[in-house]
């Protein structure tokens, strides 16, 4: 046997080994009374969904719709991750914006995918690592690794998003409520004023508008104030936002008017969001001081200076 065929029979027993393992595994998860009733739920939660639920607020196409639902049940079939860690990620999943019933599923089966697909290029390049390329059982390591990094990646990635949805409805906030203020001194109540607030940033910041618009459906159909306004702090994880929350909460529970305390906050996020605009200007002047001597101080160097070598250079060729 030549050594190419010799690496290629190595790394298929690899792949093998790998997709062993996690068989065992889920063989292990599905057996015994709580494997069966683990999964015994997690059927009953797939038929109970249905075919038009997705993770976005977008009108899906019918491949898009069907690859989500494959992903979804490739999610509910993993015994990989339990009923705690699906939570959490159902908490990371709501505050990135997903709040489909689909949504931790689809999460779960792409993170699975993304450590296959990582621990399988691994597997096939892994002889062109220098050194250590030539040994199986580093390559077996190394795959096992890239295995469990691939799966870590999407929740990072998930973070980025959800990080950045949270930045755009802080820029937002205070023009929000000053709104809210608006509506409040013109005597409606909390719920309406939270969904005309919702209508008119919609044009300004679609994130912090649909947060809005849930926070006044929740007010209108249970009309357990308390909870929705906890929901809208715990889907936005924003400190502004708790502040809010709380001034709405102890405002409603001891009487005190909701206006001044509003005002009151309004006036304070408005001052913190223009410090932070200030202080990022105010960053800004060291941080230009290495782009200008990398690309625009060689410039004017050329600028200045390259008239009077090439007449030294000239000078020099006639002597």
């Amino acid at each position: 046997m030549n050594p190419a065929s010799f690496q290629t029979l190595v790394n298929l027993l690899m792949l093998s080994a790998l997709f062993g393992v996690l068989t065992l595994w889920w063989a292990m998860k599905r057996g015994g009374r709580r494997g069966r009733i683990a999964e015994r739920a997690r059927q009953a939660a797939l038929s109970q969904r249905t075919d038009s639920t997705s993770i976005g607020d977008g009108d899906d196409t019918r491949l898009r719709t069907h690859l989500l639902r494959r992903l979804a049940t490739l999610g509910d079939k993993l015994p990989l991750f339990d009923a705690k860690y699906r939570e959490t990620l159902k908490r990371k999943m709501v505050r990135g914006g997903y709040r489909g019933k689909r949504a931790v599923s689809v999460l779960l089966a792409v993170k699975f995918i993304a450590g296959l697909v990582c621990a399988a290029t691994t597997v096939m390049l892994g002889t062109h690592i220098p050194v250590v390329g030539g040994y199986p059982a580093v390559r077996g390591t190394l795959m096992l690794f890239v295995f469990v990094v691939g799966m870590i990646v999407p929740e990072y990635v998930l973070a980025f998003f959800a990080a950045r949805r949270r930045n755009a409805m802080a820029s937002c906030l205070p023009d929000a409520l000053d709104l809210l203020v608006i509506c409040t001194n013109a005597g409606n109540s909390l719920a309406v004023s939270i969904r005309r607030v919702a209508d008119e940033l919609v044009s300004i910041s679609v994130p912090l508008s649909d947060e809005f618009s849930l926070t006044a459906d929740e007010l209108k159909l249970s009309g357990d104030s308390t909870r929705a306004l906890l929901g809208l702090a715990e889907r936005i994880d924003l400190p502004s936002i708790r502040a809010l929350i709380s001034t709405l909460t102890q405002s409603m529970r001891y009487g005190t008017p909701i206006t001044q305390a509003l005002r009151t906050l309004s006036r304070t996020e408005r001052l913190a969001h223009i410090t932070s605009l200030e202080e990022k200007a105010a960053k800004l002047a060291p941080k230009m001081v290495v782009p200008m001597m990398l690309f625009i101080l060689p410039a004017v160097v050329v600028i200045a200076a390259g008239p009077a070598v090439i007449q030294l250079l000239e000078f020099v060729a006639k002597q």
